[in-house]
């Protein structure tokens, strides 16, 4: 419920909250710095726009809005929980993590942007500068000479910390806006509450033991600073020895219960909220220990006592609080919430933590090598085999169906390295075979199948034998193909162009092209779109071997399978056998789809998204590559890289 009743903006608990038009709830303090100037000539969104539920505020003030004053010299927010809040009658509550995306937001992001030199306030809303008190005045004159400032612009306006949407004020200021007595009340409840409990909690706290199995809990004999548990004589003997990874520890008294007047003292503070970076910190066995916790006091401001630290001064490097920000102290500073700066801090720990157990893993592996050089050297007038070699897994590479694979030799080798082996599976979890051996360090191995995961390693050999193997890489090739016609296959009347995407001919004849891939395994599509398509010629569409006769019609050997069509029917054709006339041809702009289904090892035909005539070809087996035959009269375009469609139309009943 505490998140609940925080303020968006200052984090801490709602004083003096006001509904701002947009529904959402702000401490009045708050109000005040996130009001900005708005010049004469700048457009602002009216006021009626933003749904006004009961606020009252007329549309398009004219004269420039004063801030209220009535409640200048009210308290200041304090706390320093960065959690974005909702309120109760006027305002819809966020999470924290919400409040931390906000405070990330640019100056656009927030939807308004001000002409006068501004801060930014954690949730991306501009922050009216502070106007510097003169010596030996107040924080509440400060406070005015602000007010003044913003009244001798011609309009004011306030944003909204959570949905960011601005609203004009007019001649009332934020008097104009509604107070939330209801959810000022419930605050005031909830502090009362906290503090009574922690009074009590803290003047019936007893140092026990939390690893105790017994009934009720032995009480505790001492404290280990390192793992912040609270110990009896016999389960520090049990559970904590004095030998092996424990010896270094240091095993302190426990600390004393307070006195009633600190757990009195305390409970002001522990009312206001706990910082959400971890400000506060957390007593031996966590709030869960039964009966042995005590309210460690949470930091506050040397400044400003009874003040908790809310926001980080990025550039003085120290954490603030809100009567800093308001004396303006660090009024040209960058300043963010507490919770964000606390949680950016934690991930850099973590990444530099993680930085050092790489490197302590690196180090140890150094170790081992040195220990293998020491044990070369000790054996005179012998090389000894190579070790195994370090695969570099930022060289290894997939495309289409082929692998890359890029090596090297452990650092301080000694031992000389005539050559190298590299083994593959076959794509299924099988055995190993060799598919490379020669002294390079890089090798790509082409014609896999697609859409299948390998296993790859290397081992180095010399005269005096061979040595391990390195550590497994896996490698997936990619689920759908991405190939263009073969420019180096095709027959020399065949004319490519468009990155060898297009192609046509020279010749009044028919002529063969292949496709760059080679298809084994899987489910493959790929279209072509008839560019251009005159006096009625016969393309042939289809897969073929490596080998088909590439200078007559696809389909007329026994190496490819197709189906050739003209501008009314098609007809399927293998070793120039013609079977399934269909009706329906093809034009300019049509489309025309190859499905090869190598796992049920059947092809078939599309015209313009509809499959022509049934399953052309079946007990397809083999390696196949797509194919093409066509004249000087069409001209098509390859579109390859396609998911298999699921939305393709029923077959067309062929004639025969």
């Amino acid at each position: 419920m505490e998140e609940e009743l925080k303020c968006p903006v200052c984090g801490s608990l709602f004083r003096e909250p006001i509904i701002l038009p947009c529904s959402h709830n702000v401490c009045l303090p708050c109000a005040r710095t996130i009001a900005v100037q708005t010049p004469d000539g700048e457009q602002h969104l009216p006021q009626p726009l933003l749904h006004s539920r009961g606020s009252g505020l007329p549309a398009g003030a004219g004269a420039a809005p004063p801030l209220d004053h009535d409640a200048a010299a009210g308290p200041a927010c304090s706390g320093a929980s960065g959690s974005a809040a909702g309120g109760l009658g006027g305002g819809a509550g966020g999470g924290g993590d919400h409040a931390d995306k906000l405070s990330l937001y640019s100056e656009t992001d927030s939807g308004y942007g001000s002409y006068t030199p501004s801060l930014k306030s954690p949730n991306g809303v501009r922050v009216l500068p502070m106007v510097p008190a003169p010596p030996g005045s107040s924080a509440a004159a400060a406070r005015g000479a602000a007010c003044s400032s913003l009244s001798s612009s011609s309009s004011s306006s306030i944003t909204c910390p959570q949905c960011h949407r601005s609203a004009s004020l007019d001649h009332r200021g934020l008097r104009g806006f509604q107070r939330n007595r209801l959810l000022e009340a419930i605050v005031q409840r909830y502090q009362q509450g906290r503090g009574a409990v922690h009074a009590a909690s803290a003047a019936a706290a007893v140092a026990i033991c939390q690893l105790c199995d017994r009934t009720p809990p032995e009480p505790a004999a001492t404290l280990c600073e390192q793992c912040d548990v609270l110990y009896c004589a016999a389960c520090q003997l049990k559970c904590h020895p004095s030998r092996g990874p424990f010896a270094k520890h240091r095993l302190v008294q426990p600390p004393p219960p307070p006195a009633p007047a600190e757990a009195a003292s305390a409970s002001p503070g522990a009312a206001q909220g706990a910082p959400s970076g971890g400000g506060g910190c957390k007593s031996p066995g966590g709030a869960g220990a039964a009966g042995g916790s005590w309210a460690r006091k949470f930091p506050t401001c040397p400044e400003h006592e009874m003040e908790s630290y809310s926001m980080y001064c990025v550039s003085c490097r120290t954490p603030v609080c809100y009567l800093c920000l308001e004396e303006g102290r660090h009024g040209k500073h960058e300043v963010k919430p507490l919770g964000a700066m606390w949680k950016q801090h934690k991930a850099q720990l973590s990444q530099a933590l993680n930085g050092v157990s790489d490197k302590a893993k690196e180090a140890k592996e150094f170790l081992v090598q040195l220990k293998n050089i020491l044990q070369q050297i000790q054996i005179p007038g012998h090389a000894g085999i190579p070790p195994g070699p370090l695969l570099q897994l930022e060289k290894c590479c997939t495309h289409n169906n082929s692998v890359t694979l890029a090596w090297r030799m452990p650092p301080f080798t000694h031992s000389p390295v005539d050559g190298y082996i590299l083994e593959l599976d076959d794509g299924d979890g099988g055995q190993f075979r060799e598919v490379y051996v020669g002294k390079e360090t890089l090798c790509t191995i082409d014609g896999l199948h697609f859409n299948s995961t390998y296993n790859a390693r290397v081992k180095a050999f010399n005269s005096s034998g061979v040595g391990p193997y390195s550590k497994t890489v896996v490698l997936q090739t990619s689920d759908v193909a991405w190939f263009t016609f073969d420019p180096n296959s095709g027959h020399r009347d065949i004319i490519l162009s468009n990155d060898n995407q297009t192609a046509t001919c020279s010749s009044y004849d028919d002529r063969v092209v292949l496709g760059t891939a080679a298809f084994s395994k899987g489910v493959h599509y790929w279209e072509l779109h008839v560019d251009r398509y005159d006096n009625h010629p016969d393309p042939a569409f289809g897969v073929a071997r490596a080998s088909v006769v590439k200078d007559m019609m696809l389909g007329k050997d026994d190496k490819a399978w197709a189906m050739y069509v003209d501008n009314n029917r098609s007809w399927f054709m293998h070793c120039n056998s013609h079977t399934n006339r269909t009706e329906g041809g093809v034009c300019k702009g049509a489309t025309v789809g190859v499905l090869l289904d190598l796992n049920k090892h059947t092809l078939t035909f599309f015209i313009n998204g509809q499959q022509q005539g049934p399953t052309a070809f079946s007990h397809v087996d083999g390696v196949f590559m797509p194919a093409l035959s066509l004249n000087r009269n069409v001209q098509v375009t390859l579109h390859t890289g396609l998911e298999v469609p699921t939305n393709l139309g029923r077959p067309k009943l062929s004639g025969n």
